[in-house]
């Protein structure tokens, strides 16, 4: 060993002795004591603010706030501050991912995600975003980024995560926002594209593409959260269930909207409730913590929600053979907790960043890849949803998404008047058809990219026949641009129109019935496959007693996933097996496990041979057969884990962890709790996080639930406690008329003037 060599380990060794020592105080320290819901608000600063007026802010039991503002900057500021109170924590963690720098509280280990995400390059167009910025939108967001800046300052105990993590407080800047903005409008056709990128050295890929784009449903997996997938998949706006329905299919004589997001469980959620007054919005609904706009709500007119479009918003490009003058690099500095700093290389052509440089993708043996998105463009993403919140109308509604570019949704839409419509909020390069791989061609995505058609160049409807609209990630209406490739498969949205538009006129009780449904067509469909492919293979009347009866309890299920269903857990175990030989003869144990989608099943069972389906019904009926006895149902089998991602620390991580459930509902259920196939105990790691019901004939007729609580404060009296509700079909009433708020939410907190 040389000695500079030697220097360098002894330098390492006494780095990781230090920082271990230093952080062993802050990393073993207990959770914080409990705090109700009166010490919380105690807390919050109430002078030395910058305001026009006088800001009353009310507060429910469950620390949800319905802001009252004489001005709209005073609105702002509040907000933020607000959405520091709750969440200071969560929004300088997300801040640090969409920075690219999780190296700097999390250490070695995240070195190589933060070196994907820098590639990525979230705050790529943040500079050009602000400067064509709406002018109220600008300074809406500027105020709100004060009010962050305000509370983090005069806080006096900051969260425990800042003192675990070694985190600093750090001013926020509107670029901040920005960026947070695209990591939250990531395109979910990435974490796809990971997935099948190492399929296309295989001789059949062409095939094998073809296939999954014919099928248009190669469902999103779960991925842990250690990786750059397992950040996107957890904060990105990946799905959803939406629904209006008109007034000749309700009992209310009006409109009634619902609305579930579907992202990461994660503690705290992704997701707060907020209310807020002030002369240019009057609102209730959701909002992503660190961003300053009602993601889903209703105003005194309209209300309105959405689901991901899955839309086609980035396409690789080979770039290998591009000049190497088209080619910049720069360098970029990864600060590393208790090791030694790196640098990385970033390439950039005018066709994007070189993402096969990722560490994630580094063993694919790809060419260079380049990563054209729509996210790297400047839109106004907050100045859109701001005019939403303001709007009054429909026309109003569609115009606000001019400057809508990512996430792709389809908005849905009612109002007080009982009219419903739905629109393609989304910025798209005009493509001319389908791909024919998954790797584009530069000089065709030159081309494609030259014109790109936004929201009001999109279908639309209003006012349908059928009287209701429902979306769930689903393939939209046909366009002459090609939308995307890739969507959920029909189970939700079939099983949504099935129950808007049968034969009984629906309350707002049935309505929140409808979004924990959890009974799912393809499987009821694949069920009857199995037992008919068992008859016809021998295989059910040479069974054993365990066999004999998983095969009886499959026979007998409803394709209900409800908690109790013993049919369920045997469906489920004969589904794991079956599909892990089933794919594993046809592309082989690696790639098998890849292509093993519930979305193109059926179709592949049709074109497969007879061996490989009695090969795989036999492995399925073992897997049955072998689990008959290890869970007494599905909630048994089916678990929900409470937890903060600090519970993936070793040693400590068990202290952040705050439940275990057994639930019901399965991954493409109305009552999505998203899961791999398997036939042991698994935790659903993503599905509906929060739920939202507006009869639109009362103002305070608006619910919501969180699936957690409202607090970001370890150990806060509200930071679970809507986890009852979500599980039993609850809801937070969110009143928007004065009288209403005041009814319900006594608690008061009077800054300003």
């Amino acid at each position: 060993m040389s000695r500079d060599a030697g220097r360098h380990l002894i330098r390492a060794a006494g780095l990781l002795f230090a920082g271990g020592s230093l952080a062993a105080c802050a990393l073993l320290a207990p959770l914080p004591e409990p705090r109700g819901l009166a010490d919380r608000l105690a807390v919050f600063p109430d002078h030395g603010v910058d305001l026009d007026g006088r800001v009353t802010i009310y507060w429910n039991d469950h620390q949800i706030p319905f802001i009252e503002a004489v001005s709209d900057d005073d609105a702002a500021f509040a907000l933020g501050m607000v959405h520091a109170h709750l969440r200071l924590a969560q929004m300088s963690l997300v801040r640090m991912a969409a920075r690219g720098r999780l190296a700097e509280v999390a250490g070695p280990l995240a070195s190589d995600i933060d070196h994907g995400l820098r590639i990525l390059s979230f705050g790529h167009a943040a500079r050009n975003i602000e400067a064509a910025m709406d002018p109220d939108a600008r300074r809406w967001t500027q105020r709100f980024v004060d009010g962050i800046n305000h509370y983090q300052a005069t806080l006096e105990d900051l969260p425990q995560e800042f003192r675990v993590l070694g985190m600093d407080r750090e001013p926020w800047t509107v670029t901040d926002v920005l960026t947070i903005g695209r990591l939250v409008g990531t395109d979910v056709n990435w974490l796809i594209w990971s997935g099948l990128l190492p399929l296309r050295q295989r001789p059949d890929w062409p095939q094998l593409w073809a296939r999954l784009v014919e099928s248009g449903s190669a469902s999103l997996p779960s991925f842990a959260a250690d990786d750059v997938n397992g950040i996107l998949a957890g904060i990105g706006r990946t799905g959803s269930n939406s629904m209006v329905v008109g007034p000749d299919r309700t009992t209310t004589g009006g409109a009634i909207i619902a609305n579930d997001p579907h992202l990461g469980i994660l503690v705290p959620n992704v997701w707060l409730i907020a209310g807020l007054k002030s002369p240019s919005y009057h609102v209730v609904g959701l909002m992503g913590p660190g961003l300053p706009v009602f993601a889903i709500g209703r105003n005194p007119s309209i209300a309105w929600g959405g689901t991901n479009m899955r839309a086609a918003s980035s396409d690789l490009v080979d770039v290998s053979d591009l000049d190497s003058d088209a080619m910049e690099t720069r360098d970029e500095m990864i600060s590393v907790r208790w090791w030694f700093d790196s640098t990385v290389t970033i390439r950039q052509t005018p066709l994007g960043p070189v993402i096969s440089d990722a560490p994630l993708l580094a063993d694919s043996d790809l060419p260079d890849l380049a990563l054209r998105w729509t996210g790297h463009d400047a839109s106004d993403e907050i100045g859109a949803m701001l005019a939403v919140s303001r709007a009054r109308d429909f026309a109003g509604f569609r115009a606000a998404f001019d400057t809508f570019a990512v996430p792709g949704q389809n908005m849905v839409y009612a109002d007080h008047d009982g009219n419903i419509g739905q629109v393609m909020a989304v910025t798209l390069p005009q493509r001319s058809g389908t791909p024919s791989d998954i790797v584009a061609d530069a000089e065709e995505v030159r081309r494609d990219w030259a014109t790109m058609k936004s929201s009001g160049d999109f279908p639309w409807s209003y006012n349908p026949g059928e009287g209701y609209l429902v979306s769930a990630n689903n393939r939209p209406t046909r366009t002459a641009t090609p939308v995307g490739y890739f969507f959920s498969s029909d189970d939700r949205v079939s099983r949504l129109a099935s129950l808007a538009g049968g034969g009984d006129r629906l309350d707002v009780a049935a309505v929140k019935a409808i979004q924990r449904d959890v009974y799912m067509p393809s499987s009821a469909k694949l069920r009857d496959a199995f037992i008919e492919g068992l008859d016809v293979a021998g295989l059910a009347s040479t069974a054993g007693p365990e066999a004999a009866e998983a095969i009886a309890r499959i026979r007998d299920w409803d394709g209900h996933y409800h908690a109790g269903s013993v049919g369920a857990v045997s469906f489920e175990q004969f589904r794991a097996g079956f599909l892990h030989a089933f794919y594993g003869r046809l592309l082989g144990e690696e790639h098998g496990a890849i292509m093993a989608r519930r979305g193109a099943l059926s179709r592949d069972m049709e074109r497969a041979s007879q061996d490989v389906l009695d090969a795989a019904l036999a492995a399925g009926l073992e897997a049955a057969g072998e689990g008959l006895d290890a869970f007494t149902d599905w909630s048994d089998m089916h678990r929900l884990s409470l937890a903060h991602p600090l519970s993936m620390l070793p040693v400590i991580g068990d202290r952040y962890r705050f439940g275990d459930h057994g639930v019901g509902g399965s991954s493409e259920t109305i009552m999505k709790t998203a899961h791999d196939a398997s036939a042991r105990r698994h935790t659903v790691r993503y599905g509906a996080n929060a739920r939202h019901v507006s009869d639109m004939t009362d103002m305070d007729e608006n619910y919501f639930v969180l699936l957690g609580g409202q607090d970001g404060w370890l150990n806060s009296s509200t930071m679970l406690d809507q986890w009852p509700l979500w599980q039993s079909g609850g809801y937070v009433r969110m009143p928007l008329t004065p009288e209403g708020v005041r009814a319900s939410f006594p608690h008061v907190t009077v800054i300003g003037n």
